[in-house]
């Protein structure tokens, strides 16, 4: 199990903050995770030992009083978090999206206002695009943002806010016309507001309401919410970098970065899948051995050593391409759609090997088999990343005939 997914080249710094984060992980989350994820908590304790390690901080720069480390150590962090349960990696990835938004787009007085509490967990951030009409066509956003003297008045409905409840600072792309004429291309009429809020759930302030959590069928723990605005004013500072019909470009900026962290997901997922299937494989006999012994399984556990090994092997490819400054949509759209895929995978397989008690909630693969599937819909589904991966690769290999 240990030899599987290693990265080589890590400094002493980024080796010591994931035996860090490795250590927490086997002690303060594995053995809670599946009691709280039945029960649908929001893990607390598990939030405040994040804080704690600064992990809120990871990628935020020193002079805001973050870590100032580099997307591939923050994505090998999430993938041990994942590992242990994967909710908790979605507590701090969206974070993790606004912060690096703000780092990348904001203006001076944004990143001075925000980013050294964001840095110490005390203000959490959310983002959201998705709205109950949209799926992947971003560009047939509704939800609306009209200039009204120093302000902006917004309205609309938004989906699948991930912390919509527990965070403090959304940031919310909205349709804005205002010095974009009639027949503007959609992509070039959004702009990105930040919007603070109070946690919970109901009013959070005037005009904003966050109704509840969705009740889903995994991922539990972290709330998944609906954002409705009822003429929401918030002032023109708030516009993420000052300047409205860029919120799309932002976005998907902090899409980039979020797919190489949902590849991670996945690449923790499967780690624990395989984990568990070939602990248990040592443990269960059948026919007077073990079933590790039998080629079936065998097969099995390598097919699955495969996957985690070569999905491990392109997201931390397109983490370090990113940090280079290079572009890297097309690295973290390979990395994203085979991660996911191949965490489904692994997991059933090792839901296979567990035989009927993998249909038991007392084993924790009954879990991870609930979980996996939202790494195919979260930051793109399949069929996205690979319109992502076919158009650059057009670009990359473009026929001069």
């Amino acid at each position: 199990m240990a030899r599987l997914a290693q990265t080589a080249g890590l400094t002493d710094v980024q080796q010591e903050i994931l035996s860090t984060v490795r250590d927490f992980v086997d002690k303060e989350i594995i053995p809670v995770a599946t009691e709280l994820e039945h029960r649908d908590e929001y893990p607390q304790d598990i939030v405040d030992g994040l804080k704690e390690l600064g992990l809120f901080g990871l990628m935020i720069p020193e002079e805001y009083g973050g870590l100032g480390e580099s997307l591939l150590t923050y994505a090998l962090c999430v993938e041990e978090i994942a590992r242990g349960w994967m909710s908790v990696s979605g507590i701090i990835n969206t974070h993790f999206i606004v912060a690096y938004m703000l780092k990348q787009h904001g203006t001076q007085e944004q990143k001075d206002h925000f980013l050294p509490r964001m840095a110490a967990g005390d203000i959490r951030g959310a983002f959201s695009m998705s709205e109950p009409a949209l799926g992947s066509d971003v560009s047939a956003i509704s939800s609306k943002a009209v200039k009204d003297g120093e302000e902006y008045v917004l309205n609309g409905q938004k989906m699948w806010l991930t912390n919509g409840g527990t965070s403090s600072l959304v940031a919310v792309l909205v349709r804005s016309d205002e010095g974009h004429p009639e027949g503007t291309a959609p992509h070039k009429s959004m702009t990105t507001f930040l919007v603070e809020k109070d946690p919970g759930f109901g009013e959070v302030r005037p005009g904003l309401t966050i109704p509840g959590k969705i009740d889903k069928m995994g991922y539990k723990g972290v709330d998944t919410t609906e954002l409705i605005m009822d003429g929401l004013r918030i002032p023109a500072n708030r516009v993420l970098g000052g300047v409205t019909g860029r919120g799309f470009y932002q976005m998907m900026d902090g899409v980039e970065v979020g797919r190489v962290n949902v590849a991670a997901r996945g690449c923790g997922v499967a780690q624990r899948a395989f984990e568990l299937g070939v602990r248990y494989a040592q443990q269960r006999h059948t026919f007077g051995k073990q079933i590790a012994q039998h080629q079936a399984i065998q097969f099995k556990l390598a097919e699955m050593a495969t996957k985690v090994e070569a999905a491990h092997a392109m997201m931390v490819n397109a983490a370090r391409k990113k940090d280079s400054g290079e572009r890297n949509d097309l690295e973290a759209g390979m990395a994203k759609y085979l991660a996911s895929e191949y965490c489904k995978e692994v997991v059933e397989d090792a839901f296979r090997i567990h035989g009927g008690y993998g249909f038991s909630k007392e084993y924790e693969i009954e879990r991870l088999y609930r979980e996996a599937p939202m790494l195919l819909i979260g930051e793109g589904t399949a069929e996205i990343q690979k319109m992502i991966i076919g158009r650059r690769l057009l670009e990359e290999y473009r026929f001069q005939g």
